[in-house]
């Protein structure tokens, strides 16, 4: 096996334990709201813990690669990921839970953008979208099996084997990466952007922890403190970014427009699917609907995303990514709009609407994915990465702590209408890249061969 071959799969195995502790959990929560008597805003939590770890430690993937080397960093990457997920699955309560779900991303959150850009810098540019293909495949197979293996896990052991099923996985890509990665002498690194770092931390772990106080009875003015709060930590943080030499993140990188609208599209359909995905999981439970069952209707959202990265790469070169953009967000947004309709004892309505978003949603990532890489060098591949990896992070994060929130209190304000109302905003945020996807011109979204 090459040493190219070699960095593709294990950048593929750390893609897929991401995709499996995303997806695999969301059958779990009606169980684990039994077990361990957790609220609507803590079985998010479950997720956004995760996310969160993911998140606040993306930004230091370039500063750590050049001071630790690329070997050492994916090795104690994986360790700590290991660990989490042993912990979380023996979690004595959701507090507990939540906590080794955050040092589990934490430990996780290096493996992606570290792993990709070692995959595109050692793949040829004209062979780019073949590796986008191969991306998109796993991104394809793990969300469709990983909930269906989840609800048996659920209804023949414990909600427990969902959480500890990736150790396995990650204890293979430990060994992996010890022996496949070149060593490499740890590099030069800029002076780390310390102000910037504990800035957009601090602004993006108070906005999630102010949508979670939102939706519980009785700290809503809390959350609506902490969320101004946010607001203004965050304005601080882009002021800084925009007056220092070396930011954490290299928003500079914004300047391509495929990358740009990538970003977006990434932020309110995929993501935007994450928080639909836990409200579809409550509204088929209180249904009627079994672990197994729920899991089971990502196969026809998979066989639907097979379909659409087919299409997209036939069609993605020949006309462009505004048309299946446009009707990729369509598509889940109708797909969501179905879920309005669900009742028990009619699964072919949710298989319908499970195959619309999957044909929407994968239109969008699969082109999303081919195009966010096309405009950049080599060097900028690795803060390109973690640009991108934060933003799709960040956009599942949200997503599910936005709908989970507005899900909580409309069941309190209008029960008979919140889980209609909270679909109708999903959808509507599916929408929403169209306002910016066509002003842009066919020509800033255009494939190329080279970056």
């Amino acid at each position: 096996m090459t040493y190219r071959a070699r960095v593709e799969t294990l950048y593929l195995l750390g893609f897929s334990l991401d995709l499996v502790n995303m997806f695999i959990g969301t059958v779990a929560y009606p169980s684990i709201a039994t077990d361990l008597q957790a609220s609507v805003p803590q079985l998010a939590w479950i997720g956004n813990a995760y996310m969160l770890g993911l998140t606040l430690v993306i930004p230091l993937g370039s500063w750590l690669a050049a001071r630790l080397g690329e070997r050492r960093l994916l090795c104690v990457s994986l360790a700590l990921f290991t660990l989490g997920a042993v912990l979380a699955g023996t979690a004595p309560s959701i507090a507990w839970l939540i906590g080794w779900r955050l040092l589990q991303g934490l430990g996780g959150g290096l493996l992606i953008p570290v792993g990709q850009a070692m995959a595109y810098r050692e793949c040829p540019p004209a062979d780019r979208a073949r590796l986008t293909a191969r991306i998109m495949a796993v991104a394809l197979l793990v969300p469709a099996l990983s909930p269906t293996l989840g609800g048996v896990l659920v209804e023949w052991g414990s909600w427990r084997g969902v959480l500890l099923v990736s150790v396995p996985l990650a204890v293979v890509g430990l060994v992996l990466a010890a022996c496949w990665v070149r060593p490499g002498a740890p590099l030069s690194a800029s002076a780390l952007d310390r102000r910037g770092l504990l800035l957009g931390s601090m602004g993006l772990s108070v906005l999630l922890v102010a949508l979670s106080l939102i939706a519980e009875p009785g700290q809503r003015r809390v959350g609506a403190g902490l969320l101004v709060a946010a607001a203004v930590v965050l304005f601080l943080y882009a002021r800084s970014a925009r007056r220092t030499e070396h930011p954490v993140l290299q928003w500079s990188l914004l300047r391509h427009p495929s990358l740009r609208v990538a970003m977006l599209v990434y932020l309110l359909v995929p993501g935007t699917f994450i928080g639909t995905q836990l409200v579809a999981t409550l509204l088929l439970h209180r249904q009627g609907y079994g672990a197994a069952a729920i899991g089971g209707f990502m196969v026809p959202w998979a066989i639907a995303s097979a379909c659409a990265i087919a299409t997209t790469r036939h069609w993605l070169p020949r006309i462009g990514a505004r048309p299946l953009l446009s009707f990729g967000m369509g598509c889940q947004a109708l797909g969501i709009a179905l879920l309005i309709g669900v009742q028990a004892g009619h699964p072919w309505l949710p298989v319908l609407a499970f195959a619309l978003m999957g044909l929407g949603g994968s239109l969008c990532s699969s082109s999303a994915q081919t195009l966010a890489f096309q405009g950049l060098a080599d060097a900028e591949l690795l803060p390109g990465s973690a640009l991108w990896n934060l933003n799709r992070q960040l956009s599942f994060c949200l997503a599910a702590a936005l709908l989970a929130c507005v899900l909580a209190l409309l069941s309190a304000v209008l029960p008979a209408q919140a889980f209609t109302l909270t679909l109708v905003l999903a959808a509507g945020m599916s929408l929403l890249p169209i306002l910016l996807l066509w002003r842009l011109p066919a020509s800033s979204l255009s494939l190329r061969t080279s970056p």
